[in-house]
């Protein structure tokens, strides 16, 4: 089944030591999302970059190789994305830790099928 429509893409960037009660952020970011039964979530590794200490994290060297960036991406309806701001709110706001979020709106376009019929 294929089914399309428009979608907003959050785009949640973080470092990977970013902790919440221990554990990744980028962790309870995912678990929170399948909890509030969003579509999906994916989570990616990035090589280099830099954030708001405007130091830059690489992996080429291995001084500078912790704290490298993390973007876990989230696709649903807007209205499903927007619900799930406030946990956002609560994991990278009131100096939780350093983070930003990215809102797109895109179309999505699904294969297989629905949550339903699984």
């Amino acid at each position: 089944m294929k089914t399309t429509g428009p979608a907003l893409r959050a785009t949640i960037l973080v470092g990977e030591n970013d902790t919440w009660h221990h554990k990744p952020v980028y962790t309870e970011i995912v678990h929170r999302a399948h909890k509030a039964g969003l579509s999906g979530a994916s989570v990616f590794h990035g090589i280099e970059g830099f954030g708001a200490s405007s130091m830059i994290h690489t992996s080429r060297l291995l001084s500078l190789s912790e704290d490298l960036p993390v973007a876990v991406v989230l696709v649903d309806s807007e209205e499903r994305i927007r619900g799930f701001l406030p946990q956002l709110d609560e994991l990278l706001g009131d100096g939780q830790g350093d983070g930003l979020v990215v809102l797109d709106a895109c179309e999505a376009i699904r294969y297989g099928r629905d949550k339903e019929t699984r």
